[in-house]
């Protein structure tokens, strides 16, 4: 808070129900002007805004989305533009969808904004777990702005973080990252072979828990009969995904929230920005994509501090869908030709002008952009989009070599998600190695560290320190140099393999004899 009174903007990483909310509730009623809240959910707006308004006994909050009648939405932006500091909106709620049209962005330009607020900053980082193209038209707005920004995330490992700073361009920005570390969620996973007696394991697991809890399947199709079952064994349980129409998924977030759903079988549509203290368990009957994405769907599970259970069903086979899911192709026909239409035009061109001109839909339209700024083929600037001194044919080539880039990105995401439900060490240890977390001992409260201390047999030290061995070449966090994939950061160790994450090709676990052995790691010194 003190930071964002003092004009700085604030990265902020920290468990779900620790306080964020504050962060930026309290300085933005000390300053002038308005604070404009970017947040993906509208049930989360609505409710946000409530709890501000309930608790400054006032209309300080108001929210501006697709579900308000015309005259609602006049009436909050004539709010927020009140001269009258005393009686004007001091909060105003966007979805990041709409700070992406270009009259929505000139209202906020003309208002007296104070901060801005982006809330899920996750989102805005193609490593992170629930990436939104939506979200790069962001730091169009903060350089127009140029207020200060506090971008909120419950989850963000160090690549993540990295790319939230770029892609909202904070300067020097004051980021807090609080620990990783859920210990009272016990962490287990349970091993299948066949696909059917998995589905029945999963059934019969959640019938005998006490809710209310969430069950995350990989497909709706998996999700709708899993919730039927449960219906069927008397469970209060309902589905939620996609594929439901926007009413029902409503009326399911608001029974899981009342009470009166006991347990929500969902993709990974459900969950983001609940407030519900008391779920008793997270069950995944699919593993999921990534341990980002893992740890941001357990965290919904116990955040009163009670014993909660996170327990995945994993079968190896599993991870044929998700390597399915990570691999990248790109319509070289349609970079090229997106490519030349910027680089006709003779100035800057603004996404709003690309989509009259191109054709495309706004998701195709805003991922294209993506690859082009990200592979240097364009430039994203205040003004609009720049074709670089290039040829076409550059262009294609750098789209192509960004996306098999990100592919090896993410299929690394991918082992290591196995790797996590094929440990044989403390799980927590591993899963907080993952974010870059040092745990020194085994954590005591996990299927691993449980079934070690039931063979009365003293667990052996999996996370930090390999197995056997007191000293370690690097320490954690240190930046590495490797011949071929080039530098990399430490991100922890386990029964004689060293994780590293490397800039180029994302996750890869090394032999640490081999390693020692044919010098393949060299450390490299601190930037003065």
């Amino acid at each position: 808070m003190e930071a964002v009174l003092e004009g700085h903007s604030v990265l902020c990483v920290m468990p779900t129900g620790s306080g964020k909310s504050a962060i930026y509730q309290v300085p933005a009623m000390a300053l002038p002007g308005v604070a404009v809240v970017i947040s993906p959910l509208i049930a989360l707006q609505h409710d946000q805004a409530e709890s501000i308004n309930e608790h400054a006994g006032a209309t300080r909050a108001l929210a501006i989305n697709s579900s308000m009648r015309k005259s609602e939405v006049a009436a909050a932006w004539e709010a927020a533009d009140d001269d009258d500091e005393s009686t004007r909106a001091k909060f105003l709620f966007l979805a990041p969808e709409q700070v992406a049209r270009d009259d929505v962005a000139a209202r906020l330009r003309a208002l007296d904004v104070s901060l801005v607020v982006v809330d899920e900053a996750h989102c805005v980082s193609s490593w992170g777990h629930d990436f939104r193209p939506d979200y790069l038209q962001l730091g169009h707005l903060v350089r127009e702005l140029q207020v200060p920004v506090i971008a909120l995330t419950a989850t963000a490992s160090r690549p993540v973080q990295k790319e939230i700073v770029e892609r909202l361009h904070l300067k020097d920005p004051v980021v807090m990252a609080e620990g990783f570390d859920r210990p009272n969620i016990f962490l287990d996973v349970m091993q299948h072979v066949e696909g059917d007696e998995k589905q029945r394991a999963v059934r019969d697991h959640v019938l005998g828990l006490a809710g209310p809890g969430l069950v995350y399947a990989a497909t709706k199709k998996a999700a709708d009969r899993l919730a039927s079952e449960l219906q069927e064994h008397g469970r209060s349980a309902d589905v939620y995904h996609a594929g439901r129409l926007k009413s029902e998924r409503e009326a399911v977030h608001e029974g899981f929230l009342d009470g009166s759903i006991d347990i929500v079988v969902a993709t990974t549509a459900f969950g983001m920005g609940i407030d519900k203290p008391d779920v008793r368990f997270v069950v995944h009957a699919d593993i999921s994509d990534s341990l980002d994405s893992y740890y941001q769907e357990i965290g919904r599970g116990g955040r009163d501090g009670l014993d909660t259970q996170a327990v995945l069903h994993y079968r190896p086979e599993d991870l044929s869908l998700r390597r399915f899911f990570a691999a990248k192709s790109v319509n070289r026909t349609q970079v090229r030709e997106l490519f030349l239409l910027i680089a006709a035009q003779d100035k800057p061109v603004k996404m709003k002008k690309l989509k009259e001109l191109s054709g495309l839909s706004p998701r195709k339209l805003t991922g294209l952009l993506n690859l082009l700024a990200a592979s240097e083929s364009i430039g994203d600037g205040v003004k609009g989009y720049r074709a670089r001194k290039i040829t076409a044919d550059e262009a294609v080539e750098r789209v192509v070599e960004q996306a098999e880039n990100r592919e090896r990105i993410d299929q690394s995401r991918v082992e290591m998600a196995r790797r996590y439900a094929e440990t044989k060490g403390c799980r927590r240890q591993f899963l907080l190695a993952y974010f870059g977390e040092e745990l020194p001992e085994p954590c005591g409260n996990c299927g691993n560290c449980a079934r070690e201390a039931s063979a009365v047999r003293a667990p052996e030290p999996a996370g930090a320190t390999p197995a056997g061995e007191d000293d370690v070449p690097f320490e954690v966090d240190a930046t590495v140099e490797h011949p071929e994939w080039g530098p990399g950061t430490v991100m922890g160790y386990e029964e004689g393999i060293i994780t590293v994450l490397f800039d180029s090709v994302g996750y890869k676990t090394l032999s640490l004899a081999l390693v020692e052995d044919k010098n393949l790691l060299a450390e490299v010194p601190p930037a003065a």
